[in-house]
């Protein structure tokens, strides 16, 4: 489905309503609705255009307030927008919004060939989440590697994650290799120390919505965390792979990443389609009963093998 946004309000909403959602396409999509406010200001003067775009930017910024992707996208925009006259600085807008998202294409197509060499005829794979197609402007982050290896003729296999409370392991991520061709299995959450207890997981791979430049600490889908305790535990590699614009330069600790409490709705119930095709919420939890529902968790640097980059 498409879904066009008429300015840079609703283009933050649908940031929000994870209409679209992943680091890099969410970066994208703030980029190009950096672009948006700046084209909507009917104002006078660079000072006036400025302070206009100060609200854009941080309407923006806080629709999801964990991933750094959005702002990596808006303050290299904000760079580039140099010119002396109100008009030409809407074009520079977005001619780097277009430039934003021809790089992510570019980043990602890089984390292919860098981590690519990881997997070997006959690797089974864990992921978790999505960081594919979907999650990027294309090819994505931790399936680079999976669709560069598939380009090489090698055989592997990858178990995804559900990924609760949203799904989107078992919704996107699979969607994604199904149209790839490649072998897959959905696997519930609390599955992945099973197998790896038995020996039928050699090697994780995850994306990132913000790691730390100065400490190799990594923000990503609640559950990340524990998917590489366990690894480990097992002695399994856990590799993180990410474009440059998920690197956060500035935040000294983990613990001072905002975290993203979503709404418990998300825990308390659960989105299906019926056969005759209908899309149909129920509820799972006792009635009356509350949820918490952290969308992010953080990963130390001691439990991560490698950082795979452009």
């Amino acid at each position: 489905k498409i879904v066009s946004t008429a300015d840079f309000r609703e283009t933050a909403r649908a940031i929000t309503d994870m209409i679209v959602r992943g680091a890099g396409a969410i970066g994208a999509t703030a980029a190009y609705g950096l672009a948006q406010g700046a084209r909507a200001f009917q104002g006078r003067g660079l000072k006036a255009f400025e302070r206009h775009l100060t609200k854009v930017y941080r309407t923006l910024a806080e629709a999801r307030p964990t991933a750094v992707d959005p702002v990596s996208a808006m303050r290299s925009m904000l760079a580039q927008m140099t010119d002396e006259t109100v008009a030409k600085r809407q074009e520079q807008a977005l001619a780097a919004a277009r430039q934003f998202a021809d790089d992510d294409i570019a980043h990602c197509e890089a984390l292919g060939q860098h981590g690519e060499p990881l997997i070997h005829n006959g690797s089974r794979v864990l992921t978790h989440c999505n960081a594919g197609w979907l999650a990027f402007v294309d090819v994505g982050s931790a399936t680079a590697p999976m669709y560069a290896a598939q380009a090489k003729k090698k055989s592997f296999h990858v178990y995804c994650d559900e990924t609760r409370p949203r799904s989107q392991g078992a919704i996107l991520t699979a969607w994604e290799l199904a149209q790839q061709g490649i072998s897959h299995d959905v696997i519930a959450d609390n599955a992945a120390g099973h197998l790896m207890q038995r020996g039928e997981i050699d090697l994780v791979i995850v994306g990132s919505d913000r790691t730390l430049g100065r400490t190799g600490e990594v923000a990503n889908k609640i559950g990340t965390y524990t998917k590489a305790v366990l690894a480990k535990r097992h002695g399994i590699p856990f590799y993180v792979a990410i474009p440059l614009s998920t690197i956060d330069w500035e935040l000294e600790s983990g613990q001072a990443i905002p975290i993203e409490e979503r709404n418990e709705d998300e825990v308390l119930s659960a989105w299906g389609v019926t056969p005759g095709g209908r899309r149909q919420k129920v509820r799972l939890a006792n009635p009356g009963s509350n949820a918490r529902n952290p969308a992010f968790d953080v990963t130390p640097p001691e439990l991560i093998t490698g950082i795979i980059t452009p």
